[in-house]
């Protein structure tokens, strides 16, 4: 049996980055890019290079250097053999069989590279879908539990993330999710929650085609947050209240206020870790739409821009022009609609929290 699993790439709309640090974000799917895994049964187990993102043969030295200093020194083939690793591992200490049979994997993604979009995690995202379904354990495997799965195979390789991509990327559509540390101790997961895509008005991506200057500054963010600075903490929780307020916020179209989280958001996120650790570029772009007077905030850590419009189109073409103008690619969001199944959404955790806001 073939089996071929799409995963999307994600765009914090609210609350990111506190979700790694005990908060909360909304987070949706974005439908124009994507990363698609394809499992095919075969004699010998085997992960196929991509032919453009796994190169080892160049024509001269200059364009491996090209290639390297383009897209870095990884590929996805790394990938699908963490996610492969990871999911044996888990069926192991679970007690879920495997059939005793092997594969070849492929896979193939338009998610621009370095772009804050999750590129990594959506190849990882659709591997494991792949594997639920060659192996017939999707039942075995609760929801909740995938995207951690998902984070532990790019732990594994050293990349350094939060759970709210996964999430996003394993549920689609747009998820309010809570990683209060009393649901991750308790569950080990945080509690996830699907909202009304419509609720969302026009949103718009802005990203560089080149993202070479995305921050290089390493960041203290965390450290102090460990070691009880006041106004990191402060600030992280005002950043996850902001998740929280979003809901009704869209429920009342009150897109004046969302505006103004949008930007909070951003705000709160650049007094915390510094122009050096944003990166010029990123900031350009979140300025670029704010000269329009449009909303903006970083889709994850850096290297895209979701953007809202609040007066409407005649703002949306400012903001095309102006983008254009600075060198930044500009597109409208399609959201991606949630891929759980009936059976997997009557199966999600719910706390009394979760279903008020449900």
């Amino acid at each position: 049996m073939e089996v071929e699993h799409r995963a999307y790439a994600r765009a914090g709309l609210l609350g990111n980055p506190s979700d790694v640090y005990g908060g909360r974000a909304v987070s949706f799917a974005v439908a124009g890019l994507w990363a698609t895994v394809r499992l095919r049964p075969s004699e010998e187990l085997l992960v196929q290079p991509h032919p453009r993102h796994d190169l080892v043969a160049f024509p001269c030295l200059s364009a491996l250097v090209e290639r390297l200093e383009g897209g870095g020194y990884y590929g996805g083939v790394r990938l699908l053999l963490a996610i492969c690793k990871i999911f044996h591992s888990h069926c192991k200490h679970n007690g879920i069989a495997l059939e005793d049979k092997n594969f070849t994997l492929s896979y193939d993604t338009n998610i621009p590279r370095q772009a804050g979009l999750s590129g990594s995690s959506a190849i990882v995202c659709a591997a494991l879908s792949c594997l639920l379904d060659f192996y017939n354990v999707r039942d075995k495997i609760r929801v909740e539990v995938r995207p951690n799965l998902i984070l532990d195979a790019e732990e594994e390789l050293g990349i350094v993330a939060g759970l709210q991509d996964r999430v996003a990327q394993v549920y689609c559509g747009l998820v309010y999710m809570d990683f209060s540390q009393e649901h991750m101790d308790k569950l080990g997961h945080g509690i996830y929650t699907p909202l009304n895509v419509n609720l969302l008005p026009p949103l718009y991506l802005i990203y560089a085609e080149n993202p070479s200057d995305s921050g290089k500054v390493h960041s203290s963010v965390r450290q102090r947050w460990l070691d009880g600075d006041e106004f990191i903490i402060s600030s992280m929780k005002e950043v996850a209240q902001l998740a929280d307020d979003v809901h009704n916020v869209l429920l009342q179209k009150n897109y004046t206020e969302l505006a103004r989280l949008m930007n909070r958001n951003f705000d709160l996120r650049r007094q915390m870790f510094g122009d050096d650790v944003l990166g010029a570029v990123n900031i350009k772009m979140v300025e670029v739409a704010r000269s329009v007077g449009a909303a903006s905030k970083f889709t994850g850590s850096g290297g895209a821009v979701v953007a809202f419009c609040p007066d409407g189109d005649a703002q949306a073409e400012l903001l095309k022009k102006a983008c254009e103008e600075a060198g930044f690619v500009v597109e409208p969001i399609e959201v991606a609609p949630s891929v759980l199944t009936k059976e997997e959404v009557a199966s999600l955790y719910k706390s009394p929290v979760d279903k008020k806001i449900s």
